[in-house]
């Protein structure tokens, strides 16, 4: 029971932004083999680096030394930055973006050569002493990077030699296990991966050259998405020529659909390295599964035709693979953030390898995500995760409704999942309430709700927003007067225009979002650089569109408070998309703040910077709100307010 009884937001919680920084660290690119399981620790304490770390005589080390930072810009969101082989780790090192090699040595030694050229997503091809990887070759100032696939001599010092070129991007560079064949994604602008790609299949010939490509699967509107040998030479994959990513394989000349189900057993590829299912044996796969935003772990014998859930207590998945019948992956619940996680696969026994939080948190401080759908524009309807306030000592007021925060993921063709995240909990437990919105365009729900963001981005993520806040006013869960809207990145722009055209907000949070959709176009990298031509349409042939839908248009609208966080590294919004926006509502005189970030990028690594958005968040909301926060926190300056 409540001991005490406080305004919603004014709840002192054991959740402070130094618990969040000193406990939290990122968990990916798990990779388990017969020597046993590694996998990749990115680490706001040590400035955001990203560590492979091992496991040794059963309990987890450091694999690479100090001052290294296993961490690949290919695509500026990297993915597939490390190959561990026994005895060796090969790896992309932030600070040059040439590849390395990890021997018995005590330092890494040089593989690729000096210059302006970056490496992802590798492939082992040790019979011909060498690794395959995509390549993004910046060396033509005032062009765009340059894409292939390459080989690089493991004991030489180039730039790789091209195997395949021509496209605009590629991935997955996938030998098949006799050496003879490799397999690979590749796809051209306008189009995204998700959008669409292509998987090509060629014979590995002499002087390890490539043969005539021969395409397997995959075109404009159909994506591709982790090809995969199995044990006997087969190529298997996911592909959304139905409605959902499924289980396809390639078997003697045919692409055979193997279960076809209303189920996601692929995700965007934003990064490289992603995975979903590995093979247990010849025919036999496990394989990880998305239904209604909750993530299932199956077995699929293929002989049988069966899939057999393995009921686990996660309700999110990620970067699985496996060894025999063992697997490794990333796994998250309501209670737990993400866990690097071994599973004996007949026993069904799970260990905990590595925790993203040491922090334990008394349950009575945590918020449990409720699933709620509600109706939108359209007379569609629209997808989220509530998480109502919650601290076992306080209660609200009598009479009173909290203030809610709509949160925007960023993507946008991506999503939230109901797993444990200190920083939403952060605000829970101070009385806060939270709707985390998966709107039309997220991915997990099907192609057709995906594609509904095409056209109409900056219509119906804001609108699912909006309706979202709606929802939860009408059931009394929710203050009017007092709903906030967040996001980063692409979720940024949702909230900017959000409050440019929308009164049901009342203050918002940009984290390096996009303000001026025009000037975008010509800012941001290679990857995203045509992603607006499906999202809102080609341009300049669509201007009209681009000026109507930037929130820098419409500042007669923007009346609502607002704060942003920018890094000042960052390439994929650069920093000039926050400059314009705080420029022009200090000129208008709405309240207004902002805090930028020498040597950030696009997402805060660095604790020092996580802790101080946080706080300067919180303080923020309590001034435009008003209520009283029970503990002191460094005040931000907010023009147009203060004084």
């Amino acid at each position: 029971m409540a001991q005490h009884t406080a305004s919603y937001g004014s709840w002192r919680s054991p959740i402070t932004s130094n618990l969040i920084v000193r406990s939290g660290i990122g968990l990916s690119e798990t990779r388990l083999g017969r020597e046993g399981g590694c996998w990749l620790e990115t680490r706001p304490a040590e400035g955001g680096r990203s560590v492979v770390v091992r496991l040794k005589d059963g309990r987890p080390e450091d694999w690479l030394p100090q001052g290294w930072n296993a961490r690949t810009m290919v695509h500026e969101y990297g993915g597939g930055s490390y190959l561990a082989l026994p005895g060796q780790l090969l790896f992309a090192n932030f600070e040059d973006q040439r590849i390395y090699r990890l021997d018995n040595q005590a330092e890494p030694r040089v593989v690729t050569a000096e210059g302006p050229v970056r490496y992802a997503d590798f492939e082992p091809d040790l019979g011909r002493g060498r690794l395959l990887c995509v390549r993004e070759d910046h060396r033509v100032a005032g062009r765009q990077a340059v894409n292939s696939l390459v080989a690089v001599d493991l004991e030489g010092d180039t730039y790789g030699t091209v195997l395949a070129q021509g496209r605009d991007f590629y991935a997955a560079p996938r030998l098949s296990p006799d050496g003879q064949r490799l397999a690979w994604l590749s796809w051209n602008h306008p189009n995204m991966p998700w959008d669409g790609c292509e998987l090509y299949v060629a014979d590995v010939v002499d002087g390890g050259t490539l043969g005539t490509p021969r395409h397997v699967a995959g075109g404009p509107e159909e994506s591709i998405f982790q090809p995969t040998w199995s044990p006997d030479g087969d190529l298997y994959f996911a592909s959304d020529r139905t409605e959902f990513w499924n289980l396809y394989a390639f078997r003697d000349g045919a692409v055979l659909a193997l279960h076809p189900m209303a189920a996601e057993f692929g995700k965007p590829q934003w990064r490289f390295g992603m995975s979903t299912f590995a093979f247990m044996s010849r025919r036999r796969l496990l394989c990880i599964y998305d239904l209604g935003g909750v993530s299932h772990l199956a077995e699929f014998d293929e002989e049988r035709g069966t899939l057999r859930e393995i009921p686990l207590p996660y309700t999110s998945m990620a970067y699985l693979s496996v060894s025999g019948d063992r697997a490794l992956f990333v796994a998250g619940s309501p209670t737990q953030s993400g866990n690097v996680v071994e599973l004996d696969i007949p026993s069904g026994k799970l260990s905990v390898l590595r925790q993203s939080s040491q922090v334990q948190v008394d349950e009575g401080y945590l918020s449990s995500p409720e699933t709620v759908s509600f109706p939108t524009g359209q007379g569609e309807t629209a997808h989220a995760f509530y998480y109502p306030p919650r601290n076992r000592d306080y209660e609200g007021p009598a009479g009173e409704t909290p203030p809610l925060i709509v949160m925007s993921h960023g993507g946008p063709t991506s999503s939230t999942s109901a797993v444990l995240d200190l920083h939403v909990q952060y605000w829970t437990s101070r009385g806060l309430a939270v709707v985390d919105v998966n709107y039309r365009g997220s991915s997990g729900y099907g192609r057709p709700y995906r594609d509904r963001l095409k056209g109409n981005w900056g219509l119906v993520d804001v609108e699912d927003c909006e309706a979202a806040a709606i929802h939860l006013i009408r059931q009394g869960k929710a203050d009017p007067e007092r709903i906030a809207i967040r996001g980063g990145s692409a979720g940024g722009y949702t909230t900017l225009v959000a409050l440019s055209t929308r009164d049901t907000f009342k203050a918002g949070a940009s984290l390096f979002g996009i303000g001026d959709l025009e000037v975008f176009t010509g800012d941001t990298h290679k990857f995203e650089s045509r992603y607006m031509d499906s999202l809102v349409g080609p341009y300049p042939e669509k201007r009209d569109i681009y000026q109507e839908r930037s929130p820098i248009r419409h500042l007669d609208g923007f009346n609502a408070p607002c704060i942003f966080f920018q890094g000042l590294d960052d390439k994929i919004v650069p920093p000039n998309q926050a400059e314009l926006m705080v420029d022009a509502l200090r000129k208008k005189g709405v309240p207004v703040a902002c805090l930028a970030y020498p040597g950030e990028g696009h997402g805060f690594r660095k604790a020092e910077n996580i802790r101080r958005t946080l706080e300067a968040e919180l303080y923020f909301y309590s001034r435009i709100f008003r209520f009283a926060l029970p503990e002191p926190v460094a005040p931000v300056k907010v023009e147009n307010l203060d004084g």
